[in-house]
């Protein structure tokens, strides 16, 4: 099943564009991401600091769908084992590897890595469920890999470079490359059935407990370490769990719902793209020519690939 059927004729209207701009805000949020992250990197374990990023983000998760007077629906036992799946690979795997490999790895490496996203969930789109990009899906990847690369690499040149973990360290950075296209493409069904609020929320608590439990059985729960935490690295905590799990995940599973895994999952390579504007903005850090162009190409790669349906559903109209 292509995006188009199961999005409709009239897939690019402007309920769309809605979508784009939460997806781009997402983007901005996970930009961050990185730069918290490797902030905690030497301040707690990882599974540890998984631990609490989930923690508060499940946190948040049940008080807003409290005060919003949302229940927590009842899944199957079918459907609870998908979620189950779904909290493993985005929230268990993903973060084992995002905080191990931070340990090891640059930002800037990592998420040159990360970059790879796009491509893994188009191809993993077509060996699933048969939805086959189309040539002009393709270019919009191929510019959106090349824009990511080159305004990572002109900010850190070193990016290109092996580090002290060599391509084990690597690896892990494409443990979260594999485990984010799994949750992002194994949603679909429970997405569209429970909503992307009730499928984040359980697959975020499920996530979480795997997360928690695992950090006891090693015996990590280190309340002394979380007591060191300088204000600062308690904001990055905050801002990992709250705004870029809670709050992220459920735009993304929401662009994924309404114009499918491809066409929300170019938006990824805005990531470098709004760190490098944040830094500039935030930290007085120059902007460059490259980066620019790295950024033209991103946009334009970003377009390629939400243009087509746009076409159809403007020549469905008239």
């Amino acid at each position: 099943m292509s995006d188009s059927s199961i999005n409709g004729p009239l897939a690019a209207d402007h309920g769309d564009l809605a979508v784009y701009c939460k997806l781009a805000a997402v983007s901005m949020i996970w930009g961050g991401t990185f730069v918290a992250g490797r902030d905690l990197a030497g301040a707690l374990s990882p599974l540890l600091l998984a631990s609490l990023r989930f923690a508060l983000a499940s946190l948040a998760l049940l008080g807003f769908m409290a005060a919003a007077g949302i229940p927590l629906v009842r899944p199957g036992l079918r459907q609870f084992g998908h979620l189950a799946v779904l909290g493993f690979c985005g929230i268990f795997f993903y973060n084992l590897c995002f905080f191990f490999g931070l340990q090891q790895v640059s930002a800037s490496r990592a998420s040159l890595i990360v970059a790879l996203n796009p491509a893994v969930i188009a191809l993993g789109a077509w060996a699933l469920f048969k939805e086959r990009p189309s040539r002009r899906q393709l270019l919009g990847i191929l510019l959106c890999l090349s824009g990511a690369a080159l305004v990572i690499c002109s900010r850190d040149p070193a990016a290109l470079t092996s580090t002290a973990g060599g391509w084990q360290a690597d690896l892990l950075i494409l443990g979260c490359v594999l485990g984010w296209g799994l949750y992002s493409l194994l949603s679909r069904d429970l997405n569209q059935r429970l909503g992307p609020l009730q499928t984040v929320t359980y697959s975020i608590l499920l996530g979480t407990l795997m997360l928690c439990s695992a950090t006891w059985l090693r015996g990590e729960f280190d309340l002394p370490a979380i007591a060191r935490l300088s204000p600062l690295q308690g904001l990055s905590l905050l801002y990992l769990g709250v705004l870029g799990s809670a709050l992220a995940y459920i735009w993304y599973y929401d662009g994924l719902r309404r114009i499918g895994a491809t066409r929300a999952g170019v938006f990824i390579a805005l990531n470098p793209l709004t760190a490098v504007i944040l830094g500039a903005l935030l930290l007085g850090e120059s902007l460059t020519l490259v980066m620019g162009l790295g950024g033209v190409l991103i946009l334009g790669g970003i377009y390629q690939c939400n243009k087509p349906l746009a076409g159809r559903a403007k020549k469905a109209i008239l």
